[in-house]
């Protein structure tokens, strides 16, 4: 009689990095509209709130790099990092968010960007980061189609009962010409 709560983010459901009917799937997922960038931050916050251990606990969270492991290997190192992959949870975050607010088109994505991160990122990895971002978000709608219920809890939301709506099948090849 308990019910199996999921632990996926928006950032993870935008880009599809999650195993289809595996960490996918649950009763209720309460981090579904809840970006990986933000939890970093929560978790920041509530290092401050508690006590030393607690603290320790909370910043050691936020050095692990993020990984799609579950446990580290025997010699106590992760294989796989997942930013290394997809790139910086930030600007796909970002992208996330002026995509889904204001339905800003791939150029202004860029160019919102390249103001945001100026002297973080040059135009060439916001560039190849957008491409990853836009290819993914639109090859991984089967994915959202099908996401067990969750709470809304910012501006932005995947949910497919509510919020947003696209076809599985939806191609982004018109979005990548920017």
């Amino acid at each position: 009689g308990g019910i199996v709560l999921g632990t996926g983010d928006l950032s993870e459901a935008a880009l599809g990095f999650c195993t289809y009917n595996g960490d996918h799937m649950s009763m209720y997922n309460v981090n579904c509209s809840v970006p990986k960038t933000l939890v970093k931050s929560l978790v920041g916050y509530l290092s401050r709130c508690f006590d030393e251990t607690v603290a320790a606990i909370c910043q050691d969270v936020i050095d692990t790099p993020i990984s799609p492991e579950l446990l580290p290997t025997s010699q106590g190192e992760l294989q796989q990092r997942t930013e290394d992959i997809l790139g910086d949870y930030a600007l796909h975050d970002f992208f996330l968010y002026h995509l889904m607010d204001s339905g800003a088109s791939a150029g202004k994505l860029k160019m919102l960007a390249m103001q945001a991160f100026h002297g973080v990122y040059g135009e060439a990895r916001v560039e190849a980061q957008l491409k990853t971002f836009l290819r993914r978000f639109f090859a991984q709608q089967f994915k959202r189609n099908c996401v067990p219920d969750g709470p809304k809890v910012g501006s932005v939301s995947l949910s497919p009962r509510g919020d947003w709506r696209m076809p599985s099948d939806m191609q982004a090849g018109m979005w990548l010409d920017f």
